[in-house]
């Protein structure tokens, strides 16, 4: 942040989306941290309700049940790209929204239209509050959160390297089974009727499956500098 460069390049919003397993959190966090730009993590705000519904006793099978307390959580994510915090009524949730527990609800609880109402409400007054700019990522940033973003990059991998990816952070997951379970949730999020994973039609595909983190990384620090200067 010290760099005078950084903070008179124009403030750009990235929006980087994509399923799980893609290598998004690790490389939106890095070219954020290097840009001098804030970050956000969506996927941890939507964990972040689930973890809260799943601790206040809500059926998270009933749509109804969870719509009529989407607004009372109140939930506060960090920006800084090198400890990105978040916390629910003043707790710090950032390792209990992690689990299994949260990881398997997530999908039915970020599809209630209410919940995705409340959260991308949230998401672009961060947005709009990032003064040097933001990197936000998730699953329907470059379509619904924030269509304007000035780039928008759709990271994708196939679900062999996801897999793989996904087992080696879980720590002796097996392979076969972290698999399906990323289809599946691939599933329920691209056939969700509010704010589907879907890419943007102005969207930069980027396919990381045989490419090492660092060059996804370049790629996208090269992406965001040539979009600024062509502001």
């Amino acid at each position: 942040m010290e760099n005078g460069a950084a903070r008179t390049a124009p403030a750009v919003i990235v929006a980087i989306d994509g399923p799980s397993g893609t290598g998004k959190s690790s490389t939106s966090k890095a070219v954020a941290a290097q840009l001098g730009l804030s970050y956000l993590d969506t996927g941890a705000q939507y964990r972040a309700i689930t973890w809260w519904m799943v601790s206040n006793g809500i059926d998270i099978t009933d749509p109804t049940a969870i719509a009529a307390v989407a607004g009372k959580p109140e939930i506060v994510s960090g920006t800084d790209p090198s400890a990105p915090a978040i916390s629910v009524d003043g707790t710090d949730v950032a390792g209990p929204i992690r689990t299994q527990e949260v990881t398997s609800k997530v999908s039915a609880v970020s599809a209630v239209p209410e919940v995705r109402a409340r959260i991308t409400e949230l998401q672009r007054s961060i947005a709009a509050g990032a003064e040097d700019g933001i990197v936000v990522e998730g699953r329907d940033i470059g379509t619904t959160v924030l269509p304007d973003a000035d780039l928008k990059i759709f990271l994708t991998a196939s679900p062999e390297a996801r897999a793989a990816r996904r087992s080696g952070e879980l720590k002796g997951a097996d392979v076969r089974a972290t698999r399906e379970a990323l289809l599946k949730r691939d599933a329920a999020d691209s056939s969700r009727k509010t704010s589907p994973l879907a890419k943007a039609d102005d969207a930069v595909e980027v396919d990381t499956s045989d490419l090492t983190l660092q060059q996804v990384i370049e790629c996208v620090v090269t992406l965001v500098e040539e979009k600024r200067a062509a502001e």
